[in-house]
């Protein structure tokens, strides 16, 4: 194989594996909705750790695995300038329940 096909390929494996890597941040605003007819629990009650520079803590929430909520603890999220965090939460639908994922908002 001559040098210049061996570069050519090795930079085509380069870029393809640059892409592979490469993840995007997702875009502010973006919400995932969950509906069920079974309402949540009551919040638990979390100690929230002193405050983290660079970070926003996000509170726990009660997520639907399939047949049950399952509590997910809060958690630090690496802070956003320019935008807020909007924890998940539950609200009321016509159609039961509907669990709204944590974002980032403006």
């Amino acid at each position: 194989m001559s040098t210049s096909r061996k570069l050519a390929l090795l930079a085509v494996l380069g870029i393809a594996s640059a892409g592979a890597v490469y993840a995007p941040t997702a875009a502010a605003g973006v919400s995932v909705a969950v509906g069920i007819n079974v309402a949540p629990p009551p919040p638990r009650y979390e100690v929230v750790p002193p405050p983290r520079a660079g970070y926003v803590w996000a509170p726990g929430y009660w997520r639907w695995e399939g047949h049950r909520h399952v509590w997910v603890g809060g958690y630090w999220v690496r802070s956003r300038p320019g935008y807020v965090y909007r924890p998940a939460r539950w609200e009321r639908d016509h159609d039961g329940w509907r669990l709204h994922e944590g974002y980032w908002g403006r």
